[in-house]
Order: structure tokens, then sequence, then C-alpha cells
């Protein structure tokens, strides 16, 4: 059995969002159907797009989403039907080795990200009879989806879908990229590259762990506005500015973090937030691009730099999803500021295109039922 959804799909890299209407098989064994209500347009995609990141060909984008679950198939424990769930861009089956020892963002069971395909090889898109994948195995993209139950993760009833959303993927791995993989502590200085959907919420991440001083780099005015919303204390719109202002004001000893949160990955911001640190300083890379790191070892070792890289920002999805909640329940987490604009599944090239341009924070999609 199958019914059909409207969807934004990528026939080729390349090529823009298009909308399709496509066959959606029933969930199989311990798979879930959603019926998807906001979806978040984060850059992940618009690099599946532009063909900077490597997927299988058609796709349906999408890897931020909630939404309300429709069906189950057998054995599915996670979740029950009216559930409201936010769908995590990498699964946690909680067995593997990797959740076992407190490592959900490196679940085994996220092996097919770049394929869209199921464990078993199959795909529950279709469009005339060619098999269409889902990013991240999810596709938010769509109406309606079926994912693995190690997909979902239950929330409250009274989150709004919008905010629910963005903790699919944009806050926590920008959140944990401060508060897990740069183990940010009280007192410290942290400079941030980029103050797009990752970068403001680690931003944010930086200052609920105690940093005294938030840095941020970013060319667009606006950002640089939102990155002080967030809990930036002092923004810059080129790196060398930002580099002066840490080593006034740390009497030279440079920041303790640099995490790098930009669109996209490249050399000279590598180099920068490397010559940004001091001793026992860690830089945090989170972006996705072409960057390469081409240092001399001699100031890694003499000053025992580390460079981090990060996924998901290093938090555990089960967990760091309600956590990340509950703090903006209590007023502690900005996730309403982060939604500038709000578009129609019609509108997603030009969302993406108001993304590019330094529009948004973050845009997210609505889909109509």
């Amino acid at each position: 059995m199958s019914m059909t959804t409207r969807a934004a799909i990528c026939r080729e890299a390349g090529s823009p969002w298009e909308i399709a209407e496509l066959e959606l098989d029933e969930p199989r064994a311990n798979e879930v159907r959603i019926r998807i209500e906001v979806a978040g347009l984060c850059h992940s995609d618009d690099h599946v797009q532009k063909g900077a990141a490597r997927m299988r060909f058609p796709v349906v984008g999408g890897h931020e989403g909630a939404g309300v679950v429709e069906a189950v198939g057998e054995g599915v424990t996670r979740v029950a039907v009216g559930d409201h769930v936010v769908c995590a861009f990498i699964p946690a089956c909680g067995t593997c080795r990797y959740c076992s020892t407190g490592r959900q963002n490196l679940c085994d069971a996220g092996k097919n990200a770049s394929t869209g395909e199921f464990a078993d090889g199959t795909f529950r898109f279709h469009l005339d009879g060619e098999d269409v994948g889902g990013m991240c195995v999810l596709g938010t993209f769509s109406q309606h989806l079926v994912v693995s139950e190690y997909s979902c993760i239950p929330i409250p009833d009274d989150i709004p879908f919008d905010v629910a959303a963005l903790v699919g993927c944009g806050v926590p791995t920008g959140w944990g990229s401060a508060v897990h993989a740069a183990g940010v502590r009280p007192g410290q200085t942290v400079v941030i590259y980029g103050a797009g959907g990752v970068g403001s919420n680690a931003v944010q991440g930086a200052r609920y762990a105690g940093a005294k001083n938030v840095v941020v780099v970013d060319p667009v005015p606006f950002k640089r506005d939102m990155a002080k919303v967030f809990g930036a204390t002092h923004t810059f719109a080129d790196a060398a500015a930002a580099r002066e202002f840490v080593v006034e004001t740390t009497w030279g000893e440079l920041a303790d973090h640099a995490i790098i949160t930009v669109g996209v990955l490249h050399d000279e911001v590598i180099d920068q937030a490397i010559q940004v640190v001091g001793k026992s300083g860690q830089v945090t890379i989170t972006a996705v691009g072409n960057g390469s790191i081409d240092h001399n070892p001699g100031p890694f070792i003499g000053f025992q730099r580390r460079v981090q890289g990060a996924i998901f920002g290093g938090c555990n999805p089960l967990f760091d999803v309600p956590r990340l909640l509950g703090l903006y329940r209590s007023g502690d987490l900005k996730l309403d500021e982060l939604i500038t604009r709000r578009y129609r599944l019609e509108e997603i090239n030009e969302g993406y295109q108001d993304m590019l341009d330094g529009k948004n924070v973050r845009g997210v999609i609505l889909l109509e039922h």
C-alpha cells in the first residue's frame, strides 16, 4: 500500500528544488510515518543541491523537521500514533558501540545518510517508478515521510512545531559545538566564526557554559546584531579585527576556543581560527566545505593546541533534544528569535536564496495539508 505526498526534490546536483507528487510506502517493521508540520532550511541541504556534498539523486531534501506520528509499523516502541516528534538527522539505535557509550551522534545506524536508503537497501519515496531517497534517510521537505523509529524523538505537545523543528539539527549542532565538542568553561574567551542558524546557537551555548567573552565574526551586519541578541559580547566584521581585540582583552594569551560555523568551510577561516587560540586552545570545526589544514606541527605541539571535528555538536539526541526544549521552556534558550521568516513549500528556492544573501538566521517551511 502507498499514499501520495507533495515534496521538494532535487533531481541532480545544480538543479533547483522542484515540487513533485511522490508515492510514499507504508511503514514497515520498526518504522514510523510522520505528518510533517514544519521543516527547517539548513545550509547542509543547500550543499547537497549545489553538489558540494555527496548525495544520491534524486533526493527529497530536508533533515530538520517536526510533526505528528500518523502510523507505526510492527515492533515500534519509541513512539505511538498521535505523538508529537522531532526528526533526528542522526538516528540513535541505543545499542551500537557508540550509543551505548554515550555518543549517539556517531550511531552506526546513520551510515546511509548520503543515500537515503533504509537499512535493508530499499526506499520509501518513489517517483514514476524510480526510487527517491530522503536526506539523512528523512526528507522533511515532504508533507509526509516514513522514517526509522531510531530517528524519532518524542516531545511535549505544547512545544510549537516551528521551534521543535530547529532542535533536530541547527540548535544542538551549534549549542553542542560549544558545550560538548569544545567544552567551554566559565570565564573563558570564545571566538565564533559565522552567526547563522548554527553559529547563533554556538553563541548561546558558550554563554550558557559561562564564557566571559563570546566574540563573533560575521561580515553581515544583520547577523552581527542578532548575535548580540543570543549572547555575543563583541562582534566584528572581519577576523583581523576580532584577533586584535582578543589579543588586547586577554593580555596576549589569546582565546581558549575558536568554533567554526561558517556556511562554507574554507582554508582561510581555518587558519584564522588556529591563529586566534593560545596555549592549550582548541579549534572546533562544525562547518562543512572544502577547507584543509596545512600547518607546521610545531605550534600544535609547543602550545598544545587541538583541532576537533564535531557532528551534531557532540550531542546525544535522545537526551539533549528534550533538554534543549526544557531550557527553551525556562527561558534560558532563545528559539523563537532564530526564525527570521516562514515560507510555503513552493517558496523553497526563495528561502535558500534569502539564506545565501544573509537575510535569515533561520528560515522554516510550513507544510500545508
